[in-house]
């Protein structure tokens, strides 16, 4: 026991007891010992006060939510509705948007052409395995689409009608090789056939074929609708020419075009319902083509031909 006091625990608990005993002196005489008082009762209760206060917030906000939930389900569906509105006007502007710019291409053509009646269109199916980009449109008999109407945009010719039905029709483009169109070159008057091709259809292109041997094509022309037929009214831009090339039998040259129009994504079209000249010399048209198919036969004879005739020297 005498040991703790000579202790330096000892020692520090005086030193304490002494302090504390100085302050309350102190604060007695300076008439201040109900300050001290508050200030230790302070620091018990300060904490207690604070979480009695976050139990206090926390109750009442559970209660305010159980006692207002009707409310903010409310709230909720108004804001959803708000949304739900929003959302639709956003699509009505599109809409609106894409329609003005469907009509100011058809104005514009309208100027341009003066006898066209048109009918516009919007592209509803495609055949996945459509080789020659067919496609369907909303539009048929109730609008005054009928078969072999051409099928265009404001930048060119698409292809025609070649099914319809009443609130439908079917279009084959000019990649396709069993549509015939009647055209010339731009520059230089040179006339021919567009057709398609297996090959160049997968490249998204169609060529201009029986060109005379001695024209003057080249590439950058401009090659449009000769209007030869009637099935076509003529001017409409086809494609530009990107190669010229003579034909297997060396009689005729043939162009590889590239179509003004992207065929394989467009997705609004015009459908030329009525111009001047319409039908007028479809019989001859199919005439040429009966003729430029002969044509065909003769120059695969030719090449037969060639191809059997026996090397010098044999």
């Amino acid at each position: 026991m005498g040991n703790f006091f000579k202790s330096v625990h000892f020692k520090i608990l005086m030193a304490v007891l002494v302090v504390l005993v100085a302050f309350v002196l102190r604060a007695a005489y300076m008439g201040g010992l109900g300050t001290m008082s508050s200030y230790f009762l302070g620091l018990i209760v300060t904490p207690l006060q604070q979480v009695s206060s976050q139990v206090s917030y926390s109750v009442t906000g559970v209660l305010d939510t159980l006692f207002r939930a009707g409310e903010y389900k409310e709230e909720n569906e108004t804001l959803r509705e708000e949304i739900r509105q929003l959302r639709q006007q956003l699509v009505d502007y599109e809409t609106v948007k894409h329609e003005n710019e469907q009509y100011r291409q058809f104005l514009e053509l309208k100027d341009q052409n003066q006898d066209f009646q048109f009918e516009l269109a919007t592209v509803i199916g495609r055949s996945p395995d459509a080789r020659f980009y067919s496609f369907t449109i909303d539009k048929g008999t109730i609008d005054g689409v009928a078969l072999r109407d051409p099928v265009i945009t404001a930048d060119g010719l698409v292809g025609y009608i070649s099914e319809v039905g009443p609130t439908y029709a079917q279009v084959i483009t000019i990649l396709d090789p069993t549509l015939h169109v009647g055209a010339s070159d731009a520059r230089t008057r040179d006339t021919g056939i567009v057709i398609g091709t297996v090959d160049l259809a997968q490249e998204g292109k169609c060529k201009l074929s029986y060109i005379d041997r001695e024209s003057a094509v080249s590439r950058g022309d401009i090659v449009t609708t000769s209007g030869v037929g009637g099935i076509f009214p003529k001017g409409l831009m086809i494609g530009v020419v990107e190669q010229v090339q003579v034909e297997s039998h060396g009689m005729s040259l043939y162009a590889v075009l590239e179509p003004v129009v992207d065929i394989p994504s467009v997705k609004d079209v015009l459908v030329i319902t009525d111009f001047e000249g319409q039908n007028i010399g479809e019989d001859s048209e199919e005439s040429s083509e009966e003729s430029q198919e002969s044509q065909e036969s003769q120059e695969s004879q030719a090449d037969s031909q060639q191809s059997s005739q026996p090397e010098d020297g044999e």
